[in-house]
């Protein structure tokens, strides 16, 4: 590993402030079918899609999943070539709770409730254009 990967890899691992992954406000809009979103203590505001959340779910099992398939969080499996590919409904939990003061479950309707999305976890992979610039920045896509 060069020294500008490891650069790149410290940057990713760096800790973030505890302001930063604090939520000040969750809001889980699972009746109007939208996602997650949460105003955070330093005045960030992040939101996700259910389809995005369930694409980057953190348990074991679907991080192997992903890196043995080549996708990077939240990106979705490839659709398959068939020539009558059947409906699959939208990703949408059945419920979700809080897990200690850390952390969020959600359980899926596709009965899938092994990830436990941390503060952290959903704040280092927040979607908006600013924290995917800085992202993009930091793995050197832009100069």
């Amino acid at each position: 590993m060069t020294r500008e990967q490891q650069e790149q890899e410290a940057e990713v691992h760096r800790p973030l402030p505890r302001i930063a992954i604090t939520p000040h406000k969750v809001r889980v809009l699972i009746t109007e079918g939208k996602g997650l979103e949460i105003d955070w203590e330093d005045g960030h505001r992040s939101a996700w899609s259910f389809a995005l959340l369930r694409d980057a779910c953190p348990c074991a099992t679907c991080v192997d999943e992903r890196k043995k398939e080549g996708r990077s969080i939240g990106e979705s499996k490839p659709k398959s070539a068939d020539l009558l590919p059947m409906y699959k409904p939208p990703a949408r939990p059945a419920s979700a709770q809080a897990v200690g003061r850390y952390a969020i479950q959600f359980v899926w309707l596709d009965g899938h409730s092994g990830g436990i999305y941390s503060w952290e976890y959903l704040r280092r992979n927040c979607q908006c254009s600013e924290c995917k610039l800085v992202a993009l920045e930091s793995a050197g896509g832009i100069q």
